[in-house]
């Protein structure tokens, strides 16, 4: 593990963070409804995640392009799952922005906005064999798909 600036992990938390700012004036009808009753320690767990994932993703070079290794096969994975992310924002943002809209899958994975961007910050710890990534990642994991699951429970039995 290299500490240094990460302009790959920039990019990512580009990718995640432009969306989410767009959604606070975009939030699905009922939303502080299901938001009042999060699990506290998936909260927590979140909140640690999301701190954890920000500052590694930065302040580690592993995660830039590296040539010539089919290690950078992990980046491409990765790299995809978060156009897929943006993809998703997409659909919601052109959606009615329901509950159902929020907590929907795409292309077969469940609560994809939770989902995507969790699995392709993972498979950037891969591809720069970074174990605070990793660590971070399965913080996060817990708490933000943990929660999204919640939610979608909740409004399915409704």
């Amino acid at each position: 593990m290299n500490f240094g600036f990460s302009y790959m992990g920039l990019i990512f938390l580009t990718m995640l963070m432009v969306p989410n700012i767009v959604w606070t004036k975009n939030r699905p009808k009922d939303y502080e409804k299901y938001v009042s009753h999060e699990n506290k320690v998936l909260l927590v767990f979140e909140r640690i995640g999301e701190v954890l994932v920000t500052c590694v993703a930065l302040i580690f070079s592993d995660f830039n392009i590296r040539t010539g290794s089919v290690w950078i096969l992990w980046l491409v994975a990765a790299m995809i799952l978060m156009l897929l992310y943006e993809i998703y924002w997409i659909r919601y943002f052109k959606s009615e922005k329901t509950m159902k809209d929020f907590y929907s899958s795409l292309f077969g994975i469940p609560v994809a906005g939770a989902t995507l961007p969790v699995c392709a910050f993972f498979l950037l710890g891969v591809y720069g064999k970074n174990l605070w990534m990793l660590i971070a990642v399965i913080i996060l994991g817990i708490g933000h798909i943990g929660i999204h699951l919640n939610h979608r429970k909740e409004i399915t039995e409704v």
